[in-house]
């Protein structure tokens, strides 16, 4: 059993991270500015509410609990959610705060949240990749404060890679579109639509290029790595995402509508393969997300007909490996 100090531990995919790595058989220290009510936090976790922005507040914070991983979850998990200066801001100095602490402490393994949106899709300018799926060698083009805000995160843990050697580990992660438990429940998503709008109407997901992940396949990914950390390369970048897209139909169809000259680069994302590659994930590490929408909405007979609807025409396309 590991300690591990969680930072944004009551957000989104921070209460599945939490949850998930205590159930792991962890001993988790959930660390927000904002506090779960006492009921929900799960058996084998405490929290601490702090503002890590505040100086010397992560130093001491590390210093009480003494843990033996990081993972740094906090951060304006929105892009244009505030200001661009203020989201900027904010999560560059997280990230470095956080990191150069559990450094200057000695914490052995440092993980970073990032995001895919580091890839810079969605530009105004027009954006276009050298091919997919994308990967982590996809060139990274942000266009936001956000974005920008991802990529710093993990140069931060890169450049204390580099400064380190080998006496303390480091890696960035990208979620894809986190899913969360009660929004296969019908609750709304980070945007606002529930999971039954976004499968109906492709226009909904196609800003994010049909990506999606169970945040508790996020948990699972977190405890595999920091088991992995030490036979690895140091520093490494990983996508975590389902390993299908978030469609009905495949997006070699449905690409060409959203992305304008993407048919010749698409044509590949047949049956139901995602616009991101987890090979990375699967060959160092030997992960693999457990859940679907096709399966997790099916799991909810509640759900009305609509959904089971969609449910039924997206597990009709034929599977691709």
């Amino acid at each position: 059993m590991s300690r591990i100090f969680v930072t944004g531990g009551s957000g989104r995919l921070g209460r599945s991270v939490v949850a998930g790595l205590a159930e792991a058989g962890h001993h988790v220290i959930s660390v927000d500015r904002d506090a779960v009510p006492a009921g929900e936090l799960p058996a084998g976790a405490v929290q601490e509410t702090a503002d890590l922005l505040a100086p010397g507040e992560a130093q001491r914070l590390l210093r009480e609990t003494k843990p033996d991983a990081v993972i740094h979850l906090a951060a304006i998990a929105v892009p244009f959610s505030a200001p661009e200066d203020v989201i900027f801001s904010t999560n560059t100095r997280l990230a470095f705060a956080v990191i150069s602490a559990a450094t200057e402490i000695g914490v052995p393994k440092i993980v970073t949240a990032s995001s895919p949106t580091v890839l810079g899709y969605g530009s105004p300018a027009g954006w276009l990749p050298p091919s997919f799926p994308l990967d982590e060698r996809t060139p990274a083009k942000p266009w936001n404060a956000y974005a920008l805000s991802k990529l710093i995160a993990e140069q931060t843990a890169q450049m204390f890679a580099a400064a380190q050697g080998e006496r303390i580990r480091y890696a960035a992660f990208r979620p894809c579109f986190v899913i969360s438990p009660e929004e296969w429940k019908g609750a709304p998503t980070q945007q606002g639509h529930t999971l039954a709008e976004r499968l109906a109407d492709p226009a909904l997901s196609a800003p994010a290029l049909f990506n999606y992940v169970d945040a508790r396949d996020v948990a699972d990914f977190l405890d595999l790595l920091l088991q992995k950390m030490e036979s690895i390369p140091n520093g490494e970048t990983f996508f975590v995402g389902a390993a299908d897209a978030l469609a009905t139909a495949p997006l070699a169809d449905l690409m060409p509508r959203f992305l304008p000259g993407s048919e010749a680069l698409s044509a590949g994302l047949t049956g139901t393969s995602p616009a991101f590659s987890i090979a990375k994930a699967q060959a160092l590490l030997g992960w693999q997300p457990k859940r679907s929408w096709r399966s997790e909405l099916k799991s909810h007979p509640t759900l009305n007909d609509e959904t089971s609807a969609l449910v039924t025409a997206g597990t009709g396309a034929k599977e691709t490996s």
